[in-house]
């Protein structure tokens, strides 16, 4: 299998870079790439959600509502509400809302954006277009993959908030842009690798969010680690079958975009793919288990649009199948994965 190029090394003590970038979203994920640039961007672009999180974070220096540990220094924020005031500065633009936000956001874009790279740091379906950020930038907005990347691999904001060392890649098809972007987010707790899979590396972090549904239904029901492995070494299987059909290319899914982000996804106690599950499993329904987080659970939303595109393709993926039962088809967790353990080895 090909080999991601890797960049390793920590940066030394330089100056910052003058490149314009912006980051769209305030959730903890938007708020963690924040704190990634500011390290070696001199000024970051940040559209938050309203007036009331741009005056927290103008007033307090951090954000209100997610890794509010996290203080900023205000010469390095230029804050905004307003999408076509932050494309307008930016040549590069971050977009880490959610999936079912994202359509709402850029509906709004009216400025020039022709030749701006947008890169997606969202890991779920776009409800409207039933597509993954990739698609849908291309065929709504013309962007082509040129002027696009994704950002992927095993790293929760919770980590980076605390500098915890995580390991991120960024998938683009030009050698340029791959470069410009592992310069403004590699640092000493972040290490950067490239890749040219974009609909490989996006697809793989939406796929893990329904494994780790699972993984959390599991633990909830009682199941242990020895289940827990077979069950994600399964899973990682399912999801080579998926890329394989939607997409070839010379790929390895034990790297760490891949098979990395799903084991801490399904693993982690601050993934909330997994809490959503683990709640289902104790008893929860699913409606109940959704309104008791106040973070969002990307899975639940890909759920149905991976079930529905493997079946349109023949695949079979009993637990792609399995959690598309009991998240939009009532079925009993318990019995379903009673069923579901005659299936792994």
């Amino acid at each position: 299998m090909a080999k991601n190029k890797t960049n390793t090394e920590s940066n030394p003590k330089k100056s910052k870079n003058d490149v314009a970038v912006g980051v769209v979203g305030s959730g903890s994920f938007a708020t963690a790439i924040v704190k990634m640039l500011v390290e070696n961007c001199k000024i970051v672009h940040w559209c938050v959600r309203n007036e009331y999180v741009k005056g927290a974070i103008e007033q307090r220096g951090h954000n209100p509502t997610y890794l509010t540990a996290v203080n900023f220094n205000l010469k390095n924020l230029k804050l905004t509400t307003e999408i076509n005031e932050l494309v307008s500065a930016c040549d590069v633009i971050v977009l880490a809302t959610p999936s079912i936000y994202l359509s709402d956001t850029l509906d709004k874009m009216t400025c020039d954006y022709k030749d701006k790279i947008f890169v997606s740091a969202i890991k779920g379906i776009i409800p409207k277009v039933n597509d993954v950020v990739a698609h849908y930038l291309r065929d709504e907005f013309k962007i082509g993959f040129r002027n696009q990347a994704v950002i992927a691999g095993p790293c929760h904001a919770e980590e980076v908030a605390m500098e915890r060392l995580s390991y991120l890649t960024v998938a683009t098809v030009e050698d340029e842009v791959s470069q410009k972007l592992v310069d403004i987010f590699n640092s000493d707790f972040i290490k950067m690798h490239s890749s040219k899979d974009i609909l490989g590396n996006e697809y793989s972090a939406i796929l893990k969010n329904i494994f780790a549904i699972g993984a959390g239904i599991a633990s909830g029901l009682g199941y242990g680690d020895n289940f827990t492995a077979v069950f994600v070494s399964n899973a990682i299987r399912e999801m080579e079958t998926f890329l394989e059909a939607i997409y070839e290319a010379p790929r390895d899914v034990n790297e760490s975009a891949y098979l990395g982000d799903l084991l801490v996804t399904a693993y982690s106690l601050f993934s909330r793919n997994r809490n959503l599950g683990n709640l289902i499993g104790k008893g929860y329904t699913v409606k109940s288990a959704i309104q008791s987080m106040n973070m969002i659970a990307e899975g639940y939303y890909a759920a149905d649009s991976i079930y529905k595109t493997s079946k349109e393709k023949g695949l079979k993926l009993p637990i792609v199948d399995t959690i598309y039962g009991i998240l939009y088809e009532g079925k009993n967790a318990e019995k379903q994965f009673k069923k579901l353990t005659a299936k792994l080895d």
